[in-house]
């Protein structure tokens, strides 16, 4: 049995933590640079608040109807993450970190009624890390995510859904849009609802042949594991990314070649680190950057290109290189630029790939140096090794005009009590 412990609304969760005066009022946490909602409190979600929606259109909602935003305060939220996902470490036999707020944790040989561990795990959250959490419990990893999701969807529920009973499991599979289901993304579910197959029952009725011919072999695994079959073990995922991106909007407009450079570099040095974290490498990037389209003052201007690695790499010095000469080309001077980004895309297994016989060969050791690297940079602290080209905060500072104090992590920010 596997159970998914995921934290509620977490962001918020985190800011409430030390600020209770946030108990029962509209809370939205923002994006880098105050951008955008991307976490939202159910009272923020009744005001109609959308995720992702930029920060300007909110300001009304914050004179006329009470609505808090706060800056991303990402050293409170990965402090309490790690406090949570300790604990939660310490009620399973095995533990797989999934997200900062999810952990999947494995049960098998743990004895007793897995429900009333579930309230356990909830109880403990709440009291020793003052987070709340959802719990689902089922047979397989997919079951177990569809468990969550109605553990939170529920109040009745008390936040635990068990699914050890196949009856209960098909009553949950009827309620559950097709797209509710982990691995089944925007566009699988349009094609899937196409088909007919629009909630989770009818893709785990569905014929798995027909599915693994139209699509691939990993939705037939996730019809299977709706069906109560494991297909996915704890430390796998229905599918790898397809593609990685690292985009910010900047605190302030932008208007040196120099300065989009080390953006550029320090988002290909974040993206190199997921990609090296998923043992696979790609084979093209793409670099962009444009002006504000809400700046209705300056020259509007917006490009991007693809440049062609000239061997598949996850080798940080490859990917920089890559995305600088691809900025070289579509930087124009003038533009009040806004943003930047890097995608890395086309990804292929080590080993599993073709190489080009006119293409210089790649960089020797390449990857035992980027082993080490990630090695450093995980015990020492983000950052410690990094491209020349970046300064110690790698890229620019952010714009967090509403950011919380760092309660658990800076001497200064610990709250003090008056008697």
């Amino acid at each position: 049995m596997y159970a998914l412990v995921d934290g509620n609304n977490f962001f918020v969760s985190c800011e409430r933590l030390f600020r209770p005066s946030l108990h029962g009022i509209p809370v939205v946490v923002l994006s880098s640079n105050d951008g955008c909602a991307i976490a939202r409190s159910p009272e923020a979600k009744a005001l109609g608040v959308k995720m992702g929606q930029p920060y300007f259109e909110l300001r009304d909602l914050e004179i006329r109807n009470g609505l808090v935003c706060c800056s991303s305060n990402f050293a409170l939220y990965s402090d309490l993450s790690s406090r949570l996902m300790r604990l939660l470490g310490t009620m399973a036999v095995r533990q797989s970190i999934y997200s900062i707020d999810e952990s999947f944790l494995w049960l098998g040989g743990v004895p007793g009624d897995l429900e009333a561990l579930g309230r356990t795990m909830r109880d403990r959250a709440a009291r020793e890390v003052g987070i709340p959490v959802g719990v689902g419990i089922a047979p397989t990893k997919t079951l177990a995510k569809l468990a969550n999701w109605g553990a939170k969807k529920w109040k009745a529920t008390g936040g635990v859904v068990d699914l050890q009973d196949p009856a209960r499991q098909r009553r949950l599979l009827a309620l559950a849009d097709v797209g509710e289901v982990w691995g089944i993304g925007r566009q699988l579910s349009a094609r899937l609802n196409a088909m007919g197959v629009t909630t989770a029952l009818h893709l785990a009725d569905y014929d798995r042949k027909t599915l693994r011919r139209i699509f691939s072999v990993n939705v037939e695994r996730t019809a299977r594991e709706l069906s109560g079959e494991r297909c996915f073990e704890l430390e796998e995922s229905p599918e790898p990314k397809k593609m990685i991106a690292c985009t910010r909007s900047f605190g302030t407009r932008k208007f040196a070649l120099q300065e989009l450079q080390e953006a550029v570099v320090g988002y290909a040095t974040r993206a190199g680190e997921k990609l090296r974290k998923q043992r696979q490498l790609c084979q093209a990037i793409q670099v962009f950057v444009r002006s504000s389209p809400f700046d209705k003052k300056g020259t509007p201007y917006s490009r991007a290109v693809c440049v062609a690695l000239p061997y598949p790499s996850s080798d940080t010095r490859d990917l920089a290189a890559a995305a600088l000469g691809g900025l070289q080309a579509i930087y124009r001077p003038g533009p009040a630029y806004a943003k930047a980004g890097v995608i890395l895309m086309d990804f292929v297994d080590p080993g599993r790939f073709t190489p080009d016989l006119f293409a210089p060969p790649p960089r020797s050791g390449g990857d035992r140096l980027m082993a080490v690297v990630d090695a450093i940079n995980a015990k020492q602290g983000k950052g410690t090794i990094r491209p020349a080209r970046l300064s110690a905060e790698l890229g620019f500072s952010i714009k967090r005009e509403k950011l919380s104090p760092r309660f658990t992590t800076s001497w200064t920010d610990l709250l003090t009590i008056q008697s």
